[in-house]
């Protein structure tokens, strides 16, 4: 079976728009810029770190105030995401994994690091694919002493 039939030839622009979208999410962390972080995630969207001690945001409102309390806290910092597995439910609905590597220096002293597994729902909206829901596990023990974002 050739990936042509396990993905069909139509979603490789969709495939190649939500991998972009992720890559947006980083890029906004690691230049400070909520709002470039916020045009990621639907309306609606959620960010759950949770699992990895931090708190569940949903809602642009609330998902705004927390980037914009985390780019007044951190020095330094940067992000690779990579590995991408995205499955589609329907045309306008997909879900995926990718993995997350990140260190931070906070204003505060702390350094941060974590390797983790994003669990993502993304939805097509008018201004194209958006993660709906980004759900954040540790792949090992982070190190979030001092995260005070």
């Amino acid at each position: 079976m050739s990936i042509d039939n396990i993905i069909g030839e139509d979603r490789a622009g969709d495939i190649a728009e939500i991998t972009r979208v992720t890559h947006v999410y980083a890029r906004g962390l690691d230049r400070f810029d909520p709002k470039e972080i916020l045009s990621a995630f639907t309306v609606d969207g959620v960010w759950d770190a949770s699992a990895v001690g931090l708190t569940r945001y949903e809602g642009h409102e609330q998902l705004l105030d927390f980037f914009e309390r985390d780019a007044e806290a951190v020095d330094k910092q940067f992000h690779i995401i990579t590995n991408h597995v995205i499955d589609f439910q329907d045309a306008d609905n997909a879900t995926g994994t990718n993995y997350v590597f990140s260190e931070a220096e906070m204003k505060n002293g702390a350094a941060i690091k974590a390797i983790a597994l994003n669990t993502d729902r993304y939805t097509r909206t008018a201004e194209g694919w958006k993660i709906a829901e980004r759900v954040i596990t540790a792949l090992t023990t982070p190190q979030m002493d001092g995260f005070d974002a």
